[in-house]
């Protein structure tokens, strides 16, 4: 890892830009920094001001030069063009680099063009598989339709698959062999076109197939079986495509956070002006509801801001003259006037998005798995193919030479067919994410449960997570004076008018003791302070001690050391003064889920180390953390520091999950390993997310781990079921029992595709059974 001398960022010196100077080379996370290096603005802020104190990020990568898109390869950052296409060395569909408002248009493209492809590829192949099945199932097919009609038939309906439907198939197929570069597409396109051409020949010369090889005088074909190669592969493409559009989904949600308009303040008027049309230094008004337009600083006003998308709080922070406010943020009780400090790419909410858009984009595909196996498994399936044509071509016992040494060359290339090998991964993934949906744990791509089988640190947002993240009243103490129902009764009825997070604790607390609340008169809230009115003939007061002291309200030594004891355990305090005498103390906090603690400990069984990262402060996440057993604890994080320290451990070696509900913890979910989102959070929490627990249920994450290694060890068995055929059978179809037992131990084409067939049933029988896995 190295620092970017721009922005300070770390970056992985193997996938950075670089740039060299006095001999030594340096690394950034963007040609925007890139840039400023080399024109020697090193160590100077990005933009005209400093970043503020609350979150500080890396300048985003700039747009691209006259409005063109970018797109790269997930697997090789290197590959860029400015156009949608193919990766020339792995064949994974290119991204856009940009992040944009909108869907990207190629990708929408894409997504339908291969699900028109799949459609026609399926339409065509079920028929043709009823032509090839049923004389096998002993129905007299052949007494409606004659044989040689039938292979027409067969030729007819297999050819569109192949060279319409499959044909972007084939083309990364071809590009794979002419680069060098063999993957998962090279065995397709050879399986495909090895199966399709030789029954080509069969149905359209006959004649050049040895008798030796047909059956009632009639070559045998398998249209079916390239058929079905390309039906199930752009299957798989169609599904890949549109997790990618998912995927885009929580760029787009991030990016709708952001106003469209800002009223901004010229010569005494407010004015209603599109976003783009501000400027750093530009005075704006903010009005109660409205959201922060850009980042800047109160010039004049006081209120309350709800800043849940950043720190993941549900209490908001008053802001003052002075105080720093955030774009996308939401103003709540009052009206204040900002300057505006960055504006545009420059904004925590516009770096936030670039973020997740480029941890989005270093995942890493389980396809690798496949195209690893086939770097070796391809080079030697031709090699043998070749080795036998030339063997059989010169020594071949039967007539004509040539035709048997091309059948025989055939049939290694049909028994070789990856067909369960395209199977292997798929249909443990398919099986497995139906096994987990029905337990509440919905995967994304199946490329998390490969890593996550890996993961040893699991990285847990607090509020949201652990707790319920929703405030409720845990303690309500009374002076001796009061009874605790009725002091709760006064506290519920002034604060019924506030909209504060704990207000509505405390009157929920109330109705759900069943207390009648009163009307409350002349009712004040001061944002900061707390809330006053009268209620029955009394003066009721709820808030911070320096609220009741300013409005002359008396307390005691005994309540302010109950309330200095409850703050000691992480809950948030609050006075209530009944005519001028402090009355009692209202304590509100988040609760830890009732699921929570088993799930921490069967996370510890399996021998995972909890890390607990909260931008809450201290005293309240060291608090929940004695009370959970969890190993170490981090508060007081901001969003992009989550992000950097998932980044920190990643390059550490740990494989990482991140746990969390709020859009402050999107970068962090985006950038971790695997990131698990609670269903009960935000929607672009869940969108950045790898996992989704539907329940909110922290045991879902024990539920999505044990997926995992059971899942990996499926595709294991499963790649086994794919191979071991093909390599019993590639040296019999080579025929290097001939000269043991003589031809009749050769292997017919038709027999290399029997094995082929049984191998894929295998596969998927071995895949079914992970539909009665137990998952605790």
């Amino acid at each position: 890892m190295a620092i970017d001398p721009i922005c300070g960022m770390t970056v992985d010196e193997r996938t950075a830009i670089s740039a060299e100077r006095d001999g030594e080379t340096f690394y950034f996370c963007s040609e925007h920094c890139r840039r400023r290096f080399l024109a020697g603005e090193e160590g100077q802020p990005h933009g005209e001001h400093h970043a503020p104190d609350l979150v500080t990020f890396a300048a985003p990568p700039p747009p691209a030069p006259t409005g063109k898109i970018i797109y790269t390869c997930p697997m090789h950052p290197e590959i860029e063009q400015d156009r949608p296409g193919f990766c020339p060395k792995c064949g994974m569909a290119l991204e856009p680099k940009t992040a944009t408002a909108e869907a990207d248009e190629s990708e929408v493209a894409a997504a339908t063009d291969m699900t028109r492809r799949f459609g026609v590829a399926a339409a065509l192949s079920v028929p043709l598989l009823v032509l090839a099945m049923l004389p096998m199932l002993g129905i007299p097919l052949h007494d409606w339709l004659s044989a040689r009609a039938a292979r027409w038939l067969e030729l007819a309906l297999a050819t569109p698959v192949v060279l319409w439907a499959g044909w972007p198939l084939l083309v990364r197929g071809w590009r794979s062999l002419v680069s060098r570069n063999l993957n998962m597409f090279t065995l397709i396109a050879i399986g495909v076109m090895a199966a399709y051409s030789y029954s080509a020949l069969a149905v359209l010369f006959p004649q050049a197939i040895p008798a030796a090889f047909k059956h009632h005088g009639q070559p045998e074909v398998y249209f079916e079986a390239a058929a079905a190669i390309v039906a199930l592969v752009l299957l798989g493409q169609v599904l890949e495509l549109r997790a990618r559009q998912r995927t885009g989904g929580a760029i787009r949600e991030l990016l709708a956070l952001s106003p469209q308009t800002a009223r901004i303040v010229r010569d005494g008027q407010d004015t209603v002006v599109p976003l783009a049309h501000v400027h750093v230094g530009d005075t704006l008004k903010v009005l109660p509801g409205e959201r922060v337009p850009v980042d800047g600083v109160v010039v004049s006003g006081r209120s309350a801001v709800d800043e849940s998308m950043l720190t993941g709080e549900s209490i908001p922070v008053v802001k003052a003259p002075g105080d720093e406010v955030i774009g996308g943020t939401v103003n709540q009780t009052g009206a204040f006037v900002m300057r505006a400090e960055r504006v545009g790419a420059e904004t925590v909410l516009a770096h936030i998005v670039s973020m997740v858009a480029e941890a989005q984009r270093s995942r890493v595909p389980i396809q690798r798995l496949a195209d690893v196996v086939a770097s070796w498994f391809v080079p030697a399936v031709l090699l043998v193919a070749v080795v036998t044509f030339i063997a059989w071509a010169l020594w071949s016992p039967l007539e004509p030479r040539m035709a048997s040494a091309l059948v025989n060359a055939v049939a290694v290339l049909i028994i070789a067919c990856p067909c369960a090998l395209g199977l292997a991964t798929p249909m443990s993934i398919m099986v497995a994410i139906g096994r987990g949906a029905r337990e509440g744990v919905l995967v994304k791509n199946a490329a998390v449960l490969e890593i996550m089988e890996k993961v040893d640190t699991i990285i847990v947002d607090k509020t949201g997570t652990l707790t319920e993240g929703r405030p409720r009243l845990t303690e309500c103490v009374p002076d001796g004076g009061y009874h605790e129902n009725e002091l709760l009764r006064l506290a519920a009825s002034v604060e019924q008018n506030s909209e504060h997070p704990i207000g509505r604790a405390i009157v929920e607390a109330a109705r759900e003791r069943g207390l009648a609340l009163s009307d409350v008169q002349e009712f004040q809230s001061v944002t900061g302070g707390g809330v006053l009115g009268i209620v029955d003939g009394k003066t009721i007061l709820v808030g911070t001690p320096d609220f009741l002291r300013e409005q002359g309200a008396r307390s005691n030594e005994a309540l302010v050391e109950r309330a200095a004891e409850l703050q000691r355990e992480g809950r948030t305090v609050v006075f209530a003064a009944i005519d001028g005498n402090v009355a009692g103390v209202l304590a509100v906090a988040d609760p830890v889920r009732s699921s929570t603690p088993e799930a921490i400990a069967a996370l510890h069984r399996l021998g995972l180390t909890i890390l607990m990262m909260t931008g809450d402060n201290e005293r309240t996440a060291n608090a929940v953390a004695r009370q959970l057993g969890i190993d170490r604890v981090e508060a007081g994080v901001k969003p992009d520091e989550k992000f950097r320290r998932v980044e920190a451990l990643r390059a550490a070696g740990h494989v990482v999950a991140m746990v969390g509900d709020g859009i402050n913890d999107a970068p962090a979910l985006a950038a971790a390993d695997v990131g698990i989102a609670m269903g009960t959070g935000t929607d672009v929490a869940i969108q950045s997310a790898d996992v989704t627990l539907v329940k909110g249920d922290l045991r879902g994450v024990v539920r999505a781990l044990q997926l995992s290694r059971k899942t990996m060890r499926n595709i294991r068995q499963n790649l086994f079921f794919a191979f071991i055929y093909n390599l019993l059978g590639v040296p019999i179809a080579a025929g290097v029992l001939v000269p043991i037992f003589g031809t009749s131990a050769l292997l017919n084409p038709m027999i290399a595709a029997a094995a082929m067939s049984f191998s894929s049933v295998s596969v998927i029988g071995n895949a079914l059974r992970l539909r009665a896995t137990t998952l605790s």
